[in-house]
């Protein structure tokens, strides 16, 4: 039998004669349990923002996109459309061609991003279903879509005949520009569709026709800017990108979903890791009750001690006692604050009790890492902190 386990066990569930160390216990205990509880509620929180966050992705990423390694554009000739139609992997891929041009509409002008894609492009994304006014454009038709944002700037609406937006790329060459005509391509168009996908994207892109955007920037039948892949359910993005090289070569790059917003992953888990610091630091300072809690004990068991001291429990055999006590109290704190938290988050996945706007709750998911993660970090920091209360015990004290 471990008789410093047996002790500490006792001393940590009997209560003690002076009623304020059962208080500073209590608040030391409660302290702890709130803080695993909170730390778990906001990585579950934070793990439900980057969810969400990142939903949108799937609605206009691919799953692989290949883009030129060099310059803006490059050629896909018949014999890859080919070797590309023989990728079992593929579940479908699309041509585009994306460019920087100027859209005016009624003497109002914007710098945009526009974007040509084929026929294939909504078996690639589901780009259509963020369209919440109009409909998706029509192939060989000269149409758009624009984001939200882009229409409420330039104040278009959606199949406005009576006046047309007019789209300028300016043309390669050199000298000096001697009329609008000269310098630019031009071509006019009608906005057909409103999509709301993301603030960015709602005041950056217009989609058109890959054939317009091939007139406006002069591209060649088989150029395009990039081609976008759907992969099958089972199919290995590594073994598909490495079929993909084999087929271009080295004058593609091949950046996978994650990668097409690497910009927003490192935001949100740069937030995630300053979060889980801020919340940490407060677990540390939680546990300097229980520090206190363990002292002030250490002195009321004095004569305990003593007594223990001379039946022949060694010197380190009393410092383990305590330092068990301690480790015990913040393990059973953290269980329970991550029972308290995990609770509250299913809550709140269930009946949406906290609510961002009328109709949106906020978002929250329950991941095992946060388990680990919070069990982890109260475990790491309650056995320090049990270890440093103990090192107070000397020979000197139990003697006296």
């Amino acid at each position: 039998m471990n008789v410093s386990l047996y002790i500490a066990k006792r001393y940590l569930f009997s209560k003690s004669s002076n009623n304020a160390i059962n208080i500073m216990t209590v608040i030391a205990a409660s302290g702890t349990v709130v803080a695993a509880a909170a730390l778990f509620i906001v990585l579950s929180g934070f793990a439900g923002l980057k969810s969400y966050s990142l939903e949108f992705s799937s609605f206009v990423d691919p799953d692989l996109k290949i883009f030129p390694s060099e310059g803006k554009s490059f050629m896909i000739s018949p014999q890859d459309s080919v070797a590309l139609s023989k990728l079992g992997a593929i579940e479908a891929y699309s041509k585009t061609i994306e460019e920087r041009v100027i859209l005016e509409f009624d003497n109002k002008k914007q710098i945009v991003s526009l974007k040509g894609v084929d026929a294939n492009f909504l078996k690639v994304t589901a780009i259509d279903t963020m369209v919440y006014y109009g409909s998706w454009l029509e192939q060989n038709a000269s149409q758009v879509v624009a984001g939200g944002g882009i229409s409420n700037k330039l104040s278009f609406g959606v199949l406005d005949f009576t006046k047309s937006l007019n789209i300028y790329v300016p043309k390669p060459g050199k000298g000096q520009i001697t009329s609008v005509r000269g310098a630019f391509n031009t071509m006019t168009a009608y906005n057909v569709g409103v999509f709301d996908i993301n603030e960015d994207l709602n005041n950056e892109y217009i989609f058109s026709d890959i054939d317009m955007a091939k007139y406006l920037l002069n591209y060649e039948d088989h150029q395009v800017s990039a081609i976008e892949f759907k992969l099958k359910p089972e199919a290995d993005e590594a073994a598909v990108s490495e079929q993909l090289r084999s087929v271009f070569g080295d004058k593609i790059t091949i950046k996978n979903r994650n990668q097409l917003n690497d910009a927003l992953f490192k935001m949100l888990n740069t937030e995630n890791l300053a979060v889980y610091l801020i919340f940490t630091l407060v677990i540390i300072i939680a546990l300097f009750n229980v520090i206190g809690a363990l002292i002030m004990m250490i002195l009321d068991k004095k004569a305990s001690l003593n007594t223990l001291f001379n039946l022949g429990t060694t010197t380190k055999d009393i410092k383990r006692i305590f330092f068990l006590q301690g480790s015990l109290m913040t393990m059973l704190a953290g269980v329970l604050g991550l029972v308290l938290g995990f609770i509250i988050v299913y809550v709140q996945q269930q009946f949406a009790l906290v609510m961002i706007t009328p109709a949106l709750p906020y978002p929250v998911e329950i991941q095992a890492v946060n388990f680990l993660i919070v069990i982890a970090t109260i475990f790491s920091f309650g056995i320090l902190a049990s270890k440093l209360a103990s090192t107070r015990i000397s020979k000197r004290l139990v003697q006296s």
